[in-house]
């Protein structure tokens, strides 16, 4: 009957951010990212991944999953004991699904390479529906 809600266990750590979609917001969404994981004590191993990650991620909603007068979500949850972070990043566009750019494109282009730079860091990555319209975009980071 009356059973408590499911909690979270005390050393899972979580936060979440709405930004602006905007270059600005893409840079703050890193550095806090980077401050919080701090904040938890986590290793510089796994911070400096994490960085660039959210900053992908973050760079990826502002450029292709903008819409007028939406924020976009960055979300960060950590469970220590399993040694794993999980970073989302949810952006108003379902309809722009990201993909990783083919690698025999032109070397001197300077962009569409930041999902080839997310699979590599991270353990493993997926998009996800987030209703009614958006999407959101995970990244499972472990400790080594």
């Amino acid at each position: 009957m009356n059973q408590p809600a499911p909690q979270l266990a005390a050393s899972t750590g979580a936060f979440t951010q709405l930004l602006s979609p905007t270059r600005r917001g893409a840079r703050l969404a890193r550095l806090l990212a980077v401050t919080q994981l701090r904040s938890w004590g986590v290793g510089q191993d796994l911070t400096e991944r994490a960085e660039t990650v959210v900053a992908e991620l973050s760079a990826n909603a502002v450029l292709h999953g903008r819409s007028p007068g939406r924020s976009f979500r960055l979300t960060l949850l950590l469970d220590p004991s399993a040694g794993r972070l999980r970073v989302e990043v949810t952006d108003a566009r379902g309809d722009l699904l990201p993909h990783i750019a083919p690698t025999d494109t032109d070397a001197l282009h300077t962009s569409g390479r930041g999902l080839t730079l997310v699979a590599a860091l991270a353990d493993h990555w997926d998009c996800v529906p987030y209703p009614p319209s958006g999407k959101t975009v995970r990244a499972v980071l472990s400790t080594p």
